[in-house]
């Protein structure tokens, strides 16, 4: 009750935002989603599957990808940080990137059958890179920062997540129900793959669209030196001194880490545990329609309760589902049970997690003097390409060392449980590890007095 009566008592200069815009604004993440929920389910798959392509040597790949991203995001940050135009801050990139985004999630879709071991190594290097480190930093970071420049109202920021969430789980939705139906109806072979992220690419140029036109930036920093550029060092300097930036950075990391290995498995848990790939469709419909009802009920938890306290009752939540997954075997009822479960649980994550990451730009402000949404906002991009990347190597590692083969009709049963490993038990240990690092997230109580200080220096 105290955290609901220090909102309401909240001096916050925002409008309502239009269902209208708040839709505009999730349509952003239906379209990273698209390429996302791709990368995450079914791209190690069809490396293996269809492109010939070592799981240990693609794993390895996207690790060092990955970690490298961080400084990518840090320079995007930066660069948005530093845009001014007509259109704002952050709606100039999502503009700009609409089309190189779709033209780069073709080409990861594309390896050449002709090539050689090394050469197609050397084509997933350069192509997965390109995706990850320059065109989804260049759209991602901007559309992230994109939040905290239409509002600095908390509960608006959530319903702005929800919308988001709700509109990538549909991107998820569409991605697990098409993918095979549509890769099996252009001939399920590798050029199958090609043409149905062709299809995925137009449709994400299409809503990237309508996020570009139908958001506003509204918000600016609260010192007087509205026009000042904070040099690098100092941006970067502020950056770390705030704590709460980096408790949701590394909380981020585990989050995507889950989702990753999870979501990479899932495939493969279809196919070998289950005994059949079609599966792998009911089976992810199911989580992602419980999500989009769950994510619906979430915002009134959100007021009363506070983002930190709904995350990390959604992580329990999801940790009772991998419980109930460890005990399903061969089960599709109990199966579909825990896909409900896990649902729910993946709503209280995702309907908070970013939103978390644009209140610590008014921390980060209050501590340093410094607005700095790009940087702040790079931690979202960061958390979920590092994370992402981390699990893709520790799904393609396992595998490795189980012994699967990608060619192979049946599977060793060393094989079989280092699926298991990747789609239930690590799952759980690193859930357990995201709720502790939320335990000492405080900011929510702190957040109105915060932008309470913050205005009164804007009118001093």
């Amino acid at each position: 009750m105290e955290y609901k009566a220090n909102i309401e008592t909240a001096n916050i200069q925002s409008s309502r935002i239009s269902i209208g815009e708040r839709f505009a604004y999730g349509c952003g993440d239906l379209g990273c989603n698209i390429i996302y929920s791709a990368m995450s389910a079914f791209l190690l798959f069809y490396y293996t599957d269809y492109a010939g392509v070592s799981a240990a040597a693609v794993g390895s790949i996207m690790l060092i990808s990955r970690l490298l991203d961080g400084f990518s995001d840090l320079a995007m940050g930066v660069m948005v940080d530093r845009t001014k135009s007509k259109y704002g801050k952050a709606r100039p990139w999502i503009l700009r990137m609409a089309v190189p985004f779709a033209v780069a999630a073709v080409l990861l879709f594309s390896v050449p059958p002709s090539l050689g071991n090394t050469a197609k190594l050397v084509y997933v290097f350069i192509t997965y890179n390109l995706v990850s480190t320059v065109i989804y930093t260049a759209i991602n970071v901007p559309y992230a920062t994109l939040n905290s420049l239409i509002t600095q109202d908390q509960y608006e920021r959530g319903v702005l997540s929800i919308f988001r969430m709700v509109l990538a789980t549909c991107g998820s939705l569409i991605i697990n129900g098409l993918t095979l139906p549509l890769v099996e109806y252009f001939g399920n072979n590798a050029s199958a793959w090609t043409k149905t992220f062709l299809v995925f690419g137009i449709a994400s140029i299409i809503v990237f669209l309508i996020t570009f036109a139908g958001t506003k930036e509204r918000v600016e920093s609260s010192r007087k030196e509205k026009n000042e550029v904070v040099p690098f060092k100092v941006g970067v300097k502020a950056l770390f001194k705030n704590k709460y930036w980096i408790q949701i950075t590394l909380c981020l990391v585990c989050i995507f880490i889950v989702f990753s290995l999870n979501g990479g498995s899932s495939v493969y848990y279809a196919k070998f545990i289950l005994g059949n790939e079609k599966l792998f469709a009911p089976i992810n419909m199911t989580a992602n329609i419980s999500q989009i009802i769950a994510m619906f009920m979430v915002a009134p938890f959100i007021k009363k309760f506070g983002k930190r306290n709904v995350l990390m009752v959604g992580s329990v939540i999801l940790i009772i589902s991998n419980m109930i997954f460890m005990g399903a075997q061969l089960s599709y009822n109990t199966v579909i049970l825990a896909s409900i479960v896990k649902g729910i649980g993946s709503a209280g994550i995702a309907a908070t997690m970013f939103a978390i990451v644009s209140d610590t730009i008014e921390y980060g402000e209050w501590k340093t003097g410094y607005r700095t949404e790009g940087l702040i906002n790079s931690a979202s991009s960061f958390g979920f390409k590092v994370g992402n990347g981390i699990g893709s190597a520790i799904l393609g590692a396992v595998l490795s060392l189980g012994g699967y083969i990608g060619t192979a009709a049946v599977q060793s049963e060393s094989a079989i449980v280092a699926i298991k490993v990747c789609f239930v038990y690590l799952p759980i240990i690193i859930t357990i590890l995201q709720i502790i690092i939320m335990s000492f997230y405080k900011l929510d109580k702190e957040y109105p007095t915060i932008l309470e200080e913050l205005k009164s220096n804007t009118n001093n």
